[in-house]
């Protein structure tokens, strides 16, 4: 499954609009599996990254009181972290805790997935397009949404922090201590 949905995101002239149909085809069926470990696992072992930071992208979305129409950026990636709510409520019964803690998860996932297609690869092109930018070794070009300060950053972990405090009061359980130490 996770090749041939690689494949079909590589075969379309622009892999971001391939990327973004099949997310929104599979998105509520990722709604409606059943335990946290499938939806990790189904997550984890995807092949395209595009596809993956596009529905990790849905899911926050999905989350949030008032969604953002912004593009994927690392600015777009701070406003998850603080308008999400914790993710919604799936068919399994889980603490409260252990729904930050997937949330922890799958924001630092959707981080490592977007540094990987714009800043560090040419995914947003075609394949043979991107044999010609590899070539000439292009830089792939910054949004200017993904030129934030480490105090937007610590800011807004800070603001994260306080909002889990108020949910699960004190201490963190060591997973969400990790997890956020990751994602910071």
């Amino acid at each position: 499954l996770q090749r041939m949905l690689s494949i079909a995101v590589e075969v379309d002239r622009s892999p971001t609009c391939s990327s973004r149909k099949i997310a929104d085809d599979i998105f509520l069926f990722i709604l409606h599996i059943p335990l946290r470990s499938q939806r990790e696992a189904l997550l984890n072992t995807m092949e395209s990254q595009l596809l993956r930071c596009r529905l990790l992208e849905l899911l926050f979305q999905h989350s949030c009181d008032v969604p953002t129409a912004s593009s994927m950026s690392l600015d777009k990636i701070l406003y998850f972290l603080s308008h999400s709510s914790v993710l919604p409520q799936f068919q399994d019964e889980t603490a409260t805790w252990q729904r930050w803690d997937e949330m922890l998860q799958y924001l630092t996932l959707l981080l490592l997935s977007y540094q990987t297609f714009p800043l560090a690869e040419h995914l947003r092109t075609s394949v043979s397009d991107r044999m010609d930018l590899i070539a000439q070794k292009a830089k792939p070009r910054l949004q200017d949404s993904d030129d934030i300060s480490q105090l937007d950053i610590r800011l807004k972990m800070n603001d994260f922090i306080n909002r889990m405090q108020k949910t699960l009061g004190q201490p963190f359980p060591p997973q969400i201590q990790e997890k956020l130490f990751m994602l910071q």
